[in-house]
């Protein structure tokens, strides 16, 4: 939202940036089906089959675990939400440049791994 890289923003970055957040959180809500103000695992699993990412229960659980506050019943807030379906697009916008004919698996080495990672993650 810095359009100039300069570290600041301006007010019609501002702007964007209240707009992209309220649109997160609606989403969030939507997920957020017994309005508890976070997301459990069962929410999560369905808010990423809804969004269209076919994942295994195993793996929302595992970003779950990393991304949960610790707690009994572990759950996601939203700035975690949002944080997690940015990376997941980014990443999945990455592999989809490697998966042309669109298999679902592609074949990379390890330094095209690291670098398709890092450029998404940093």
């Amino acid at each position: 939202f810095d359009r100039s890289r300069s570290g600041r923003m301006d007010v019609y970055g501002f702007s964007a940036l209240l707009r992209f957040i309220r649109q997160w959180k609606s989403l969030f809500q939507q997920y957020d089906r017994d309005q508890s103000g976070s997301i459990s695992f069962h929410e999560l699993q369905q808010a990423f089959s809804q969004m269209g990412y076919n994942l295994s229960p195993q793996f929302s659980q595992l970003l779950l675990s990393r991304y949960a506050q610790r707690s009994p019943n572990p759950s996601i807030q939203l700035d975690r939400f949002i944080h997690i379906c940015m990376q997941l697009q980014s990443l999945t916008e990455a592999f989809r440049e490697k998966d042309t004919g669109l298999a679902g698996s592609v074949r990379l080495g390890y330094e095209d791994f690291l670098t398709m990672v890092m450029t998404r993650m940093l």
